[in-house]
């Protein structure tokens, strides 16, 4: 086998033109299915971090009647418990449970004002889990403590956003924001770690981007009922373990919020959002869209393969004489066979190395020109390689056999 495969480089090399050319159209195909899969596996993951969020892993569970989120601006739903601290820590022990916050909010609430200027964001009354939950971070001031829970004081942190639209050329900290006719006083400034742009397709889409970036106020969990004079139900975020996990987490939570916290309307359940499942969706969509593309790539491959058996034969012809002298020496059907199968597999193999180095090339300019995501895929360049020292075993297996068949006196007459 190693003889063999020596004598095929020493063939490639004494034919680089020739051989160079006949790699061409398996260099080809490689270069653009790989170019393509790695689009596609970025396209993938860029659907899927838009979507859920790069390594967030949160869940959004909240309380719905039928098929639509529930208003707690129509009131206190009956049968519907406020969840206690032991339910949360409950929750946090179900699988694929890391954390879980508590929370309730409004988007325009309408009654928020610093002075004169209103406050057109989201206002949220958090726990003292939201921020480590929803990868939140302090940028100055403090956060909430157990003591800002257990006495309702009037406090309040705001983001970035509220920061610059409030108070324009402030300090904000120390300055009181008025929520319902009460006086909050601004005790820190928060940011979200990461920021994804959200896909706008529909008004109800860009009503809720607008109110978050009006930016948002976040009041203690407790204090809530002073502000809006009742102890309505709250909401869930649930951070997964993975993101693979989300989907099992949320439904665990929602399933657990359902039988625990409703006891009377059969209408009223916790339902996770399963952005996973849209995510994949979304995935498959562009897949599919793509996988069309890999077929006419393929067939470039397909000419590559005709190509290499055309130039095996030619090879065959040229070098009668040698094969008649080798059978005439004693080597065997089998022995000539493998000869001529290992040169056209190293030949196409050598396509498929430099046609997965052209395809990464490929796929990271694309990504720049196109300003897309290129993801590459190592099991997709493994395979490539494979292939194409299959197409080379194929398309070489006709001349193979032809030149081992050759009579011995017959092909040493050959001129």
């Amino acid at each position: 086998m190693i003889e063999n495969i020596s004598l095929s480089f020493q063939g490639i090399w004494g034919h680089k033109m020739r051989s160079f050319l006949t790699m061409l159209g398996i260099i080809i195909g490689i270069a653009s299915i790989i170019s393509i899969v790695s689009t596609i596996k970025g396209t993938n993951e860029e659907i899927k971090e838009s979507l859920i969020g790069s390594g967030n892993n949160v869940v959004s569970v909240t309380l719905k009647r039928g098929s639509s989120d529930y208003a707690m601006e129509e009131g206190n739903p009956n049968g519907v418990a406020v969840i206690s601290e032991s339910t949360r820590l409950h929750l946090e022990k179900l699988e694929g449970v890391r954390e879980v916050s508590l929370y309730r909010t409004r988007s325009y609430p309408g009654n928020v004002f610093y002075g004169n200027s209103p406050f057109n964001g989201a206002i949220y009354g958090i726990d003292t889990h939201y921020f480590s939950v929803n990868d939140y971070s302090m940028n100055y001031g403090r956060a909430f403590t157990d003591r800002d829970m257990q006495m309702f004081n009037k406090v309040v942190i705001i983001d970035t956003d509220t920061a610059s639209s409030l108070f324009t050329g402030e300090n904000p900290l120390g300055k009181t924001i008025e929520i319902a006719g009460d006086s909050f006083v601004v005790i820190g400034i928060a940011s979200k770690n990461s920021v994804i742009t959200p896909n706008i397709n529909s008004m109800s889409d860009y009503d809720q981007y607008d109110s978050y970036s009006s930016g948002n106020i976040f009041i203690p969990i407790d204090t809530w009922p002073i502000a809006f004079r009742f102890d309505e139900p709250q909401q869930v975020n649930v951070k997964a373990d993975s993101t693979d996990m989300m989907t099992k987490a949320g439904k665990n939570v929602a399933d657990a919020l359902s039988v625990s916290q409703i006891d009377r309307d059969a209408n009223m359940k916790y339902e996770a959002q399963d952005l996973l499942k849209r995510a994949a969706s979304m995935q498959r969509l562009a897949t599919s869209q793509n996988r069309q593309l890999i077929w006419i790539a393929g067939i470039s491959l397909l000419v590559g393969g005709i190509g290499v058996m055309n130039i095996m034969l030619v090879s065959v012809t040229e070098r009668t004489k040698e094969i008649g002298l080798k059978k005439a020496i004693g080597a065997k059907r089998s022995r000539i066979l493998a000869q001529f199968l290992t040169e056209a597999a190293v030949l196409t193999s050598l396509g498929g190395l430099l046609g997965v180095i052209s395809g990464i090339v490929m796929s990271k300019v694309l990504a720049n020109v196109m300003r897309t995501r290129s993801s590459i895929s190592i099991p997709a360049c493994v395979i490539a390689v494979v292939f194409s020292m299959g197409i080379g075993i194929l398309f070489g297996l006709l001349p193979a056999v032809t030149a081992s068949k050759l009579n011995p006196i017959d092909a040493l007459r050959s001129e």
